[in-house]
């Protein structure tokens, strides 16, 4: 039994080419933050495990709005095309199903 709106949730993860760490984070929030903005993504969060395996859990309304917001043109090709440079491997997708969230917005270190 799920509490939450049927939502799509997905895991991202990756291995990255040593000394493109930078890089990619800078790419990769700049198409998340656009994605959201242009596209109805819901955001992401991105996290670098001990096994330096990178993360990205994402959430989207749900998997159609997902599907239409990546099938029309690429937000910003230069930042997609430096994501990808900065990838050794990417793992598979996980596709996650909401059960229950009581997750607390991270504080913004901008402000």
């Amino acid at each position: 039994m799920t509490d939450l709106p049927s939502t799509f949730c997905a895991l991202y993860r990756w291995r990255l080419h040593p000394g493109s760490e930078d890089s990619f984070v800078q790419a990769w929030s700049r198409v998340t933050q656009l994605l959201r903005a242009e596209r109805g993504s819901l955001g992401s969060r991105l996290h670098r495990g001990p096994d330096d395996i990178w993360y990205s859990y994402t959430q989207w309304p749900s998997a159609e709005a997902k599907a239409e917001g990546l099938a029309r043109p690429s937000v910003d090709p230069e930042a997609w095309q430096q994501m990808r440079a900065a990838i050794a491997e990417s793992l598979p997708e996980l596709i996650l199903e909401p059960i229950c969230d009581h997750l607390a917005p991270l504080p913004r270190h901008d402000a």
